[in-house]
């Protein structure tokens, strides 16, 4: 009897670059793929702390400053390097507040940081991927708020939608090259960037009256997720969202 292999989660041999990825969830995608042998590179605009969190993760970890929203720095990146077989597409940011509030400078930052630097980041990174005749997968870091709506997030949903919508076409463009493209949509998580958010019970309360497991989320409950969705274990996942939500979502 031919008893079916389980793919495997390792990624020995594989290049990885996570972006946005000195603290919080970036920082863990970063140790997850290190754990399971992936050369990564960890970038973000200032240099201290992934040059910091690289030599913690080990593994053959590096760190390399560059500002995702400057997309001449970014083609040059990608262009002076080997390709890339992962691709995690983290950096963002997020300014609440009523839809009546937001200003033109709160659109920009957001969109630009969320949509439009994503965009151009995977760009990059497919054309040498695509040059060089290798496959991997592309991991865009969205949100429940890419599902929902949510109270003073009208910006944040809006740039979280749209990286979906971005996500199914990319998939539909690169499948033929042998690149998946896939979201990971996670609820409310604990990092240093929202802890403060936490301190207002209110606020923490009606986060944990919408999460049905009834806790906020660690970034340990995404490493695995990213791991899943970078190895071979995913093969046949595209243009879809892992959402991780602790029941969000389900009503």
């Amino acid at each position: 009897m031919a008893i079916p292999q389980t793919p495997s989660l390792r990624l020995d041999g594989r290049r990885a670059l996570v972006t946005g990825a000195g603290r919080g969830i970036g920082l863990g995608a970063a140790a997850a793929l290190a754990a399971a042998g992936a050369e990564v590179t960890l970038v973000a605009r200032t240099s201290g702390e992934i040059a910091a969190a690289a030599a913690e993760i080990g593994n053959g970890a590096k760190a390399e400053t560059l500002d995702v929203s400057d997309l001449g720095a970014v083609a040059a990146f990608f262009a002076d390097r080997a390709p890339f077989h992962i691709l995690v597409n983290n950096a963002g940011t997020n300014r609440p507040k009523p839809m009546w509030e937001v200003s033109e400078d709160d659109y920009d930052a957001v969109l630009d940081l969320n949509l439009k630097s994503a965009f151009f980041v995977a760009q990059a990174c497919v054309k040498r991927m695509i040059d060089s005749g290798t496959r991997g997968s592309l991991i865009h870091m969205g949100s429940q708020m890419g599902h929902v709506g949510g109270p003073n997030r009208s910006l944040y949903c809006a740039s979280k939608w749209a990286l979906e919508g971005m996500n199914k076409a990319m998939a539909l463009d690169l499948a033929p090259h042998g690149i998946r493209s896939n979201t990971i949509a996670p609820t409310f998580i604990e990092t240093p960037l929202t802890k403060p958010f936490f301190e207002d019970e209110a606020f923490k309360a009606s986060v944990l009256s919408k999460i049905k497991l009834g806790r906020i989320g660690q970034v340990e409950d995404l490493m695995g997720a990213v791991l899943f969705l970078a190895s071979d274990a995913s093969a046949l996942m595209t243009g879809t969202s892992l959402i991780v939500d602790g029941g969000w979502t389900a009503e």
